[in-house]
């Protein structure tokens, strides 16, 4: 599949006149089953969030979402071993081949709201071995019972158990997807500034790095997102606010990542689709972290759906993209 490599702002459509990212990677190409993808997601999952939008308040069973996700297995050979944090569980698992130098921590996406270490078991199973590194998948605290700090504070946790079994804060990369995606740079941030230590590098794949929705709701894609309708954006600030307003006085607010001071953040990759509600967030992002001196690669997918990585070895574009991850992260050890 061709591959062009882009270097002028005014190809990226709301950064003109700012310094894009460098380099921006077109990944142009959409295979029919990335199509069949796109069309079974918006007729199926996109209504069951709109469903959710318009009550987010009510007890909706998101942790049945982990449970159904059981039966998904990771690639045959994977060796994988229970780990428990102070405060959330997690997972330690190696794909055949893995065992080199750098270690991965992955925080998996779901809105801060839903999903874990079962839903994302299997594509975890394959960053590991297209790494060649062992990953960490941490089940961290979520809402509404938690506020996002206490996230951030279970990826610290798992960075320093990491720390603790023979792999050093710079020999390990953080990665993850979605509100995954926010708490890599999140955790990776206050990993530098406080402890342990600066890691590797850092790779976010469709990542939500905004809280406030303007943005958001302001680009095309808001039209045209095959996953998330707008009403979703606006029902997940209104749970992040109500869960800080909750446990206000007792943990620091969180900050979102294109708002932090990014010098001195590690090496990023950045994967997103085209035409996905998160693009604008996965684009400022690297926008920022290339002002701020960081070495970023922003992927941009044509018309790939939210995090269609989870979808490798159905969606070929799922498949390249997971073989980019793994050049990125050997490049780094």
């Amino acid at each position: 599949m061709p591959v062009v490599t882009v270097a002028r702002a005014e190809s990226l459509p709301f950064l003109t006149g700012a310094a894009a990212p460098d380099p921006v990677r077109e990944f142009p190409g959409v295979s029919p089953q990335s199509r069949a993808l796109s069309l079974f997601v918006r007729r199926t999952i996109r209504p069951a969030i709109k469903a959710w939008s318009l009550a987010p308040a009510l007890p909706w069973p998101t942790t049945a979402i982990e449970r159904l996700a059981l039966p998904l297995q990771p690639l045959p050979g994977t060796r994988r071993h229970r780990v428990d944090l102070p405060t959330c569980p997690a997972e330690f698992l190696s794909a055949p081949g893995a065992g080199g130098r750098i270690a991965v921590l992955y925080l998996h996406g779901g809105a801060f709201l839903c999903c874990g270490i079962a839903t994302h078991r299997h594509l975890v199973s394959r960053i590991s071995a297209a790494t060649r590194a062992p990953v960490l998948s941490v089940g961290y605290r979520m809402l509404p019972h938690h506020p996002i700090r206490r996230a951030v504070e279970d990826g610290l946790e798992g960075l320093r158990w990491l720390t603790e079994h023979g792999f050093p804060a710079e020999r390990v990369v953080i990665a993850g997807d979605s509100a995954g995606g926010f708490l890599t740079f999140a955790v990776a941030h206050e990993a530098t500034r406080r402890g342990p230590g600066r890691p590797a590098g850092t790779v976010a794949l469709s990542p939500l790095t905004d809280l406030d929705p303007a943005r958001k709701l302001a680009h095309p894609n808001a039209q045209r997102c095959a996953l998330f309708p707008r009403r979703a954006v606006g029902a997940l600030s209104t749970l992040v606010e109500r869960a800080e307003r909750i446990t206000r006085g007792t943990c620091a607010p969180v900050v979102s990542p294109v708002d932090l001071d990014l010098w001195g953040m590690p090496p990023a990759l950045v994967q997103t689709g085209s035409e996905e509600m998160t693009y604008v967030d996965a684009e400022l992002m690297a926008q920022r972290l290339h002002l701020a001196g960081v070495s970023t690669e922003l992927q941009v997918w044509e018309k790939q759906v939210h995090v269609f990585q989870a979808a490798a070895g159905i969606v070929p574009e799922g498949d390249r993209a997971i073989a980019e991850i793994g050049r990125f992260v050997q490049s780094l050890g």
